[in-house]
């Protein structure tokens, strides 16, 4: 694996980029004072690049560091007993990865970018130092956590849904919030992930997923173009999410 690219930035650049991007909800660099940013930009690595397919980290590798994704996507996936991979997550603009490897040695995953994808990493030893004695930051971090383990439960609950329908307009719903989080369109927006995927992720047959894209798209509630996707019927999703009465 390549090397981090250290970007050297000035205080006020730092600030200036992080406004810039999508990272304005997470991007560590906002939980801090401005006279405090010198010392983060210390351990920040930024724009890091990735390309479709390349590993950020492995499972069971030193755990070292967390990512933000700057721009792109990732996926999150683990080896089964069977040796099988079983994707457990999908990482936007704006969300860290690596979260639930803190309180391990090693990665509980391995992540990779579906997509040229850019990267913050933050190293771990040494944003454990900078929170102890970073009030905010240390706030920050418990939050972060917090979510990462709402985001457990919310993939709990999804995958104890009936049927392909719902468990499928669930997580577009979850997707169209996801990005709405991130200032931009929750009603028309490119899937970051191919329908192999998405299937792999929700436990059921592609073909499963492409029926079901198809049925939606005849009933009115979205219009599909490859992974251009747009939601017609928003309500009419959430009915679906919530109908455990529905077959596939």
């Amino acid at each position: 694996m390549a090397q981090p690219i250290r970007l050297h930035r000035t205080s006020s650049s730092l600030k200036a980029s992080c406004h810039q991007c999508s990272l304005s909800n997470l991007c560590l660099p906002l939980a801090v004072e401005e006279n405090e940013l010198d010392r983060l930009e210390d351990i920040v690595q930024q724009g890091r690049i990735f390309n479709r397919g390349e590993h950020i980290f492995d499972q069971s590798t030193p755990f070292r560091a967390c990512f933000a994704v700057r721009s792109g996507s990732v996926k999150t996936s683990i080896i089964t007993e069977s040796g099988e991979e079983q994707i457990t997550g999908f990482f936007m603009p704006g969300e860290l990865v690596g979260l639930d490897s803190m309180s391990h040695e090693t990665y509980a995953c391995t992540a990779r970018a579906l997509e040229r994808t850019s990267i913050c990493e933050f190293p771990v030893d040494k944003l454990e130092e900078l929170t102890g004695k970073m009030p905010e930051l240390q706030h920050h971090m418990y939050h972060l956590m917090s979510q990462e383990i709402q985001n457990g439960h919310q993939l709990a609950m999804l995958l104890s849904k009936n049927t392909a329908e719902e468990r499928i307009a669930a997580l577009l719903l979850s997707l169209s919030s996801r990005f709405e989080r991130r200032r931009m369109s929750g009603t028309h927006f490119s899937l970051p992930m191919a329908r192999s995927d998405i299937a792999n992720f929700l436990g059921l047959a592609v073909e499963t997923v492409s029926r079901v894209f198809t049925r939606f798209q005849n009933q009115g509630l979205i219009k599909a173009r490859g992974r251009d996707l747009e939601l017609l019927d928003v309500d009419a999703l959430q009915l679906v999410a919530r109908d455990s009465t529905r077959q596939d």
